[in-house]
């Protein structure tokens, strides 16, 4: 099975698939300066946005680990965009932890693993 890489630089690539299972680079929203609830729709834009250039959707998640800067902070603002975001019935494996991130900006970052169609 080949491995396919897209969006790559020296350091990282956005997207991986193998075997049938597609797998994203964390994921954060554009403006840093925002709070959680638009960091978090920002993210998870940019999640459909791979996801589609892979093939593939968020109907087909397989899991997906949330990092939060602060979770007793912005836990309940993230899954009130989570919520809305997860179709029904698709909900994936998931983990939330509380992580110190790469800029002291972000609040969310979200690394996912998908299925292909």
């Amino acid at each position: 099975m080949s491995v396919q890489r897209q969006l790559t630089n020296e350091r990282m690539s956005q997207i991986v698939t193998h075997n049938g299972t597609v797998y994203l680079a964390g994921q954060v929203g554009d403006d840093m300066n925002a709070g959680i609830e638009q960091q978090t729709r920002e993210s998870l834009a940019n999640i459909e946005r791979l996801l589609d250039l892979a093939g593939t959707d968020k109907h087909h998640l397989l899991s997906v680990t949330i990092y939060l800067k602060d979770i007793d902070a912005d836990f309940e603002g993230m899954n009130a965009v989570w919520d809305k975001w997860l179709p029904k019935g698709v909900a994936p494996a998931r983990a939330t932890v509380e992580s110190k991130l790469c800029e002291p900006e972000i609040l969310v970052e979200l690394s996912v693993v998908a299925a292909l169609p």
